[in-house]
């Protein structure tokens, strides 16, 4: 059985590996302060963001190998599992970890902007890759975090303020994560053909008599991508939705079974729309007409 130490609040890692603890809901550890330390698996109930210089080999985020670039940022949330078994070994590290509890940010604007960090995602087991301009601005940042701590008391403009560098870290974080995106070896052309491919097959095998339209999920899981992932990487390439490129493709179709002189009910059925009404009101926001006025013409 492997040891797991349950980090359900953002002190729980703070008391592992010695740091102080300085506000209930919020973490803060300068690795360099604290080394050595032993590794640990962690099974979060919080937030967390490692911002490290060198990490420990054979970590593990869910159930697949964590890939680690030197100098990089490891994002983690409630509910994930990450870390590395502690095999007795001391580790000297650098850099900082910062860990909050979603209680921080309930009911705030940063609740709802967290569904937009998908580098926090199971799926994105890759670390975002620091420069040494960023390494040196993320440094100041949390520095400045970690004596806003020591000198003050818990308070709600002391929360306020954390929620305020909070905010900026994040927006850092992202902004690294869409460079890394539109780095990715795979070129424009390549993410199309595929993406149209797994259109083709699903209307081949008859698919959408079962599940209806297809949908981004559908295709980022049969080109081995989560939605959020895929989703960013079309965007970037293209400069357009994955959903709007659905949406093109079996409109083009729908086109041509009007064309061979289907019905728009027939057309509508075809296609795995549930009701043609649907169909008409897409088709008329892509084409600019209504079907029947497209069949007219």
């Amino acid at each position: 059985m492997k040891k797991i130490l349950k980090v359900d609040n953002p002190n729980v890692f703070a008391q592992h590996v010695g740091a102080p603890e300085l506000h209930p809901l919020l973490s803060i550890i300068h690795f360099d302060e604290v080394s050595p330390i032993h590794n640990s698996l962690n099974d979060y109930g919080v937030y967390g963001l490692f911002i490290q210089r060198e990490f420990p080999k054979n970590l593990s985020y869910g159930v697949k190998p964590m890939l680690v670039s030197d100098a990089s940022v490891i994002a983690v949330a409630p509910g994930q599992l990450g870390g590395g078994e502690d095999n007795g070994e001391l580790l000297t590290i650098s850099g900082w970890a910062l860990l909050w509890s979603p209680e921080l940010i309930h009911n705030t604007d940063l609740e709802a902007r967290m569904r937009e960090y998908h580098f926090f995602s199971y799926f994105y087991s890759e670390s975002l890759k620091v420069n040494d301009s960023e390494w040196h601005f993320f440094s100041q940042l949390i520095s400045m975090m970690h004596q806003e701590l020591k000198d003050n008391e818990d308070s709600p403009v002391l929360r306020q303020v954390l929620l305020g560098y909070l905010r900026l870290l994040l927006d850092y974080c992202q902004r690294i994560y869409l460079r890394q995106l539109s780095e990715e070896n795979e070129d424009t052309s390549d993410i199309l053909k595929r993406f149209h491919a797994v259109l083709e097959q699903y209307y081949f095998d008859e698919k959408q008599f079962q599940l209806g339209l297809p949908t981004v999920s559908y295709c980022a899981s049969e080109m081995a991508y989560s939605s959020h992932y895929f989703g960013d990487l079309f965007k970037h390439s293209t400069g357009n939705t994955a959903i709007s490129y659905i949406h093109t493709y079996v409109i083009n179709i729908g086109k041509s079974l009007l064309m061979q002189g289907y019905n728009i009910n027939e057309a509508s059925h075809l296609l795995g729309f549930e009701y043609s009404h649907h169909f008409s009101r897409l088709f008329k926001k892509i084409v600019g007409m209504t079907p029947s006025e497209f069949i007219e013409k």
